[in-house]
């Protein structure tokens, strides 16, 4: 499993998805399926959304973050 961020690359809207399907290792195309048909079911699903868009750490920056730690 990798880290839980938002790539840079393979977004559709802010990188939630697929930074999920990266981290459980699975497709980000799967991923949006099991995201649209959650949201056929009642619940707080477009929060946790953007919710996760907010915490998640941009994979830049995580980056950055690390490489600062390292030394």
């Amino acid at each position: 499993m990798s880290a839980l961020v938002r790539p840079r690359n393979g977004r559709m809207i802010a990188g939630v998805c697929a930074g999920l399907a990266r981290r459980f290792g699975i497709s980000a195309k799967m991923m949006r399926v099991i995201f649209v048909i959650s949201c056929l079911l009642p619940g707080p699903q477009f929060l946790v959304y953007i919710a996760l868009w907010i915490l998640m750490p941009d994979e830049n920056s995580a980056r950055a973050t690390a490489a600062k730690n390292a030394w």
